[in-house]
């Protein structure tokens, strides 16, 4: 069966790339009343209930604190939409207003949760890439934001996304799942999938079997894919997999990022997905948890 699509992958947003090669956009964009602005401030943005909040152009202050900006694309009702990025945090009485995307992603509405996530990338690109690679030189944003050009050498780079892969491990008979807790979450008993980043010349096959092998101790088969997902942590795109472990009495944490790992029944990870159960598991933004919620056939 088809999965039901990760969080963050839901968007119904219109990118409309076609545009971005008009330099002119975005000071035209900021001048048209139609036009809404998502401000971000590394991964987080004002929410009010499911829903962004988005401004006018007028109502985003670029003078206190400047802000590089981008074009986000087209709306249902084809206004534009612009991100006006920042790295400054929210401000301790701004607190309440603003959410990060890692906490609160998962409960938008579709097209919102696009444009979230998209807006954090970009912006975390903005942050990490304002010089050229190559010669050092300052990069300037074109194309309305999606490229940098380095006023040296003239060198153009775009955007970096990082394939990592994510998997949800069962065993033979598919009766139990295999999780592990990260050393980072032992405090909280927070349990998730096998996860790491494709290194250099290896496939997604190579670099599953490498991970779980690593982290858990378990070699896998029967590797399936069944969904991807942006995730600017930071700047990933999780790329997600079903596997089978040919032996499960050999499942064993590395001892330093994984210090547990623990097979599951699926009454357990029900019971957790609801908040009953012996662990916590990924939150509702994350790719981890609709793997998990996939293999028990639940909507997560």
């Amino acid at each position: 069966m088809r999965m039901q699509p990760p969080a963050l992958a839901r968007s119904v947003f219109q990118p409309s790339p076609e545009e971005r090669s008009d330099e002119t956009l975005i000071d035209r964009l900021r001048s048209d009343p139609s036009t809404r602005v998502l401000e971000v401030r590394g991964d987080r943005a004002r929410l009010r209930g499911d829903r962004l909040v988005w401004a006018a152009p007028e109502h985003v202050d670029d003078a206190a604190e400047p802000a590089e900006w981008a074009f986000l694309g087209r709306a249902g009702d084809g206004s534009a939409r612009l991100i006006a990025a920042r790295t400054v945090a929210p401000q301790p009485d701004e607190e309440t207003d603003w959410a990060s995307l890692r906490i609160s992603g998962g409960d938008l509405v579709d097209e919102d949760a696009g444009a979230f996530v998209t807006a954090v990338a970009l912006g975390r690109w903005f942050a990490d890439f304002r010089f050229c690679p190559r010669c050092g030189s300052p990069a300037r944003l074109r194309s309305a934001g999606w490229s940098r050009v380095c006023t040296g050498c003239g060198r153009e780079q775009f955007p970096r996304t990082d394939p990592a892969v994510i998997v949800a491990v069962s065993d033979v008979r598919n009766e139990r799942l295999l999780l592990g807790q990260n050393a980072a979450w032992a405090v909280d008993n927070r349990f998730s999938t096998f996860a790491g980043f494709v290194e250099a010349g290896e496939s997604l096959e190579t670099a599953i079997r490498r991970e779980v092998a690593e982290e858990a101790g378990v070699v896998v088969d029967d590797l399936v894919y069944r969904g991807s997902q942006a995730w600017p942590y930071p700047r990933s795109l999780m790329l997600g997999f079903h596997a089978v472990a040919n032996d499960a009495s050999q499942a064993r944490p590395d001892g330093e990022e994984i210090v547990a790992v623990r097979w599951f029944d699926r009454e357990e990870i029900r019971a957790s997905l609801a908040g009953a159960g012996p662990v916590i598991l990924p939150g509702s933004a994350s790719i981890a948890r609709r793997l998990i919620a996939d293999w028990c056939g639940d909507e997560g």
